[in-house]
């Protein structure tokens, strides 16, 4: 397994645009809120997902301080697996209860929210954690 899997700090997304990409979750977070209101769409929805989504990011970020501390791959994988699997509960969890105990509207709002950000995540992890092309490259 490459260094890039196990350790964050080794990220090659460098500069501006790997900052950006890093926190564009957060940002498209932020600016879902406003839509929800203007929409109309159901604030308990959002609010679920920001709840998770944020609960999910610390579970991320002191998972990935722990990666550089652990001992051995196997100790690295296990952290990423387990941490993977948190978040993945966390997020599917908020939904589903927003769902079942608000209301059907609540509930999909909240999954089509959940789907982009972790869309953007994937894409922003995808981006900073893919090294440069070389120059002889295309």
């Amino acid at each position: 397994m490459s260094t890039l899997a196990l350790y964050p700090t080794s990220r090659t997304g460098g500069g501006r645009l790997g900052q950006i990409a890093r926190y564009a979750d957060l940002v498209l977070l932020a600016v879902a809120l406003p839509v929800f209101l203007i929409a109309g769409l159901p604030i308990v929805g959002y609010l679920a997902i920001a709840a998770g989504w944020l609960a999910q990011r610390a579970v991320q970020f002191w998972v990935g301080s722990r990666i550089t501390h652990a001992e051995g791959r196997t100790s690295a994988l296990r952290l990423i697996a387990i941490s993977f699997m948190a978040r993945l509960w966390l997020i599917t969890i908020a939904i589903l209860l927003v769902g079942v105990l608000a209301d059907d509207d609540a509930g999909l709002s909240a999954a089509i929210l959940a789907a982009a950000l972790v869309t953007v995540n994937f894409a922003g992890e995808a981006l900073t954690r893919t090294p440069p092309p070389e120059s002889g490259q295309r």
